[in-house]
């Protein structure tokens, strides 16, 4: 998981689909939703890392 898109696949896998217009904000609140992913066990702390790596790196752009 490289790009911004990847994890924006990764969380329309679980039926969630975040779009506000502001690209920031979108990573923000995918950060939030990815990690209700992870503490509830439906993704891996490898998968976890890597989407809030891209994510956090996509809010300081």
């Amino acid at each position: 998981m490289n790009e911004f898109y990847d994890v924006m696949k990764l969380l329309k896998r679980f039926g969630v689909i975040i779009y506000t217009g502001d690209k920031r904000q979108d990573s923000m609140v995918m950060e939030s939703e990815v990690k209700e992913l992870y503490d509830h066990q439906f993704i891996d702390k490898q998968t976890y890392i890597q989407a809030l790596l891209v994510l956090r790196r996509e809010q300081t752009s």
